[in-house]
């Protein structure tokens, strides 16, 4: 079996269970709640096939829906994001990629934090707006998808960092 895909499989599974069992039950000051979940969606192959991309979206979110009691919310934001994860590639990496040329285990510090604070503060903001659904609690989104954003941001750079592979 090929090693992206099997990688992809054990990534999936791992970041699943790992959002179950420990991230779901972390909720600091009542604001801070980490999805490192969304690590899938980040670190999918870039050239791999889009519409594949946005079917395992739907499954990481309906999952971790499954065992939040969320009704769809994870989805649609894993969905969501998975639908721009393209155009914000291209606006961060340009040229590279379009030539499939984009590494985000190997660009530059700046440009990874940035493509990750994008897709996650977009992947918060509507998760949580669909989890208020009133306007009028606008700040309270605000203030939610800032802090849960960050400390996943910060997560997930983390995570990046350790599981990292060093080839010479």
């Amino acid at each position: 079996m090929n090693t992206s895909i099997t990688r992809n499989i054990i990534r999936f599974v791992f970041l699943i269970l790992v959002q179950i069992a420990i991230f779901n039950h972390i909720n600091f000051l009542g604001y801070i709640n980490p999805y490192p979940y969304l690590l899938f969606v980040i670190l999918f192959p870039i050239g791999d096939n889009r519409g594949l991309l946005l079917f395992l979206s739907f499954l990481l979110g309906l999952s971790v829906d499954m065992f939040s009691n969320s009704g769809g919310m994870h989805a649609a934001s894993c969905v969501t994001v998975a639908f721009l994860r393209p155009w914000i590639l291209q606006s961060i990496f340009g040229i590279a990629y379009e030539y499939n040329a984009v590494k985000i285990s190997k660009a530059a510090f700046g440009e990874r934090a940035l493509y990750i604070s994008i897709l996650v503060f977009t992947h918060h903001l509507l998760l949580f707006f669909l989890e208020s659904f009133n306007f009028s609690d606008i700040i309270y989104i605000l203030k939610k998808t800032l802090f849960s954003g960050a400390f996943t941001m910060l997560l997930c750079l983390l995570f990046l960092t350790l599981f990292s592979v060093k080839r010479k």
